[in-house]
C-alpha cells in the first residue's frame, strides 16, 4: 500500500498527496473542458470548468489513489444531446481524461529525461521525486480510467462503440453492476494480495521509465 510505504517518509507522502490532487484536477478540468468545446455547457453551468481542486477531487477515489495506488476524481457531468455529434462527443469527452494525463505524463517525463542529461538535479532531490511521481500517477489514472467498466471513463468510450441496441442488454448490465464488479476486483486483488492490477501498471511505469532513465 502506498500510504504505508510512505507514512515514515512526511515529505514524499505530501509530495504524492499533492501529485494526486493535481493529476485529478487536470484529468476532469479536461473532461468539462472538452465537452464544453463540443458544444454542451452543462459542465461550465456546473462550476467544473475550473482548476480549483474542490472542484474535482472525489475524496474516496483520491483516498483510493493514495493508499492503493489508483483512484479517479468526481465524474464530470455531460448532456451528450447538447453536442453536435452525441456519439463521437460523448467518446471524446471521455478520453479527454485519460489523454491529458498521457500528454502530462510526456511532458513531465522529458523533464525528467533533461534533468538526467544535464544532472540539474540528483534522483534524491524532493522537486525530482515530485515530477518522477507527476509521471507514475499520471500514467496509472490514465491507464486504469482506460478500463472499460462503469464509472470509469473506457466504459463510455465502449458504449459508443457499441451504440447499436443489439448491445442494450449488455450495456445495462455494466452501467447497473459495473461499479460493483469494479471495486470487487480492487477490493479482491488487494485482499488476496494478488495485486494483479499493481503489477500491470507497473509494467508500463517501468516501460515508459525505460525510455527516461
Amino acid at each position: 500500500m502506498i500510504l504505508t510505504s510512505l507514512i515514515d517518509q512526511p515529505l514524499l507522502l505530501l509530495a504524492w498527496a499533492l501529485a494526486v490532487v493535481f493529476v485529478l484536477t487536470i484529468h476532469e478540468f479536461s473532461h468539462a473542458l472538452a465537452s464544453t468545446l463540443l458544444g454542451d455547457q452543462t459542465a461550465r453551468l456546473s462550476g467544473r470548468l475550473t482548476l480549483n481542486p474542490m472542484s474535482h477531487v472525489s475524496w474516496l477515489g483520491f483516498l483510493m489513489l493514495l493508499i492503493v495506488g489508483f483512484g479517479w476524481g468526481r465524474p464530470v457531468p455531460f448532456n451528450p444531446y447538447n453536442m453536435r455529434n452525441q456519439r463521437v462527443g460523448t467518446a471524446l469527452v471521455a478520453f479527454a481524461g485519460p489523454l491529458s494525463n498521457l500528454i502530462m505524463a510526456f511532458l513531465f517525463g522529458l523533464l525528467l529525461k533533461v534533468f538526467i542529461v544535464y544532472s540539474v538535479l540528483s534522483p534524491d532531490n524532493l522537486l525530482f521525486q515530485f515530477i518522477n511521481l507527476l509521471v507514475a500517477i499520471n500514467l496509472i489514472l490514465a491507464v486504469f480510467n482506460l478500463i472499460p467498466i462503469p464509472p470509469l471513463d473506457g466504459s463510455k468510450i465502449l458504449f459508443s462503440i457499441m451504440a447499436d441496441v443489439k448491445y442494450a442488454r449488455f450495456r445495462e448490465f455494466l452501467e447497473q453492476r459495473g461499479p460493483f464488479i469494479l471495486l470487487g476486483v480492487i477490493i479482491l486483488d488487494n485482499i488476496l494480495e494478488l495485486n494483479i492490477l499493481g503489477r500491470f501498471f507497473l509494467s508500463i511505469i517501468d516501460l515508459v521509465y525505460s525510455f527516461i532513465f
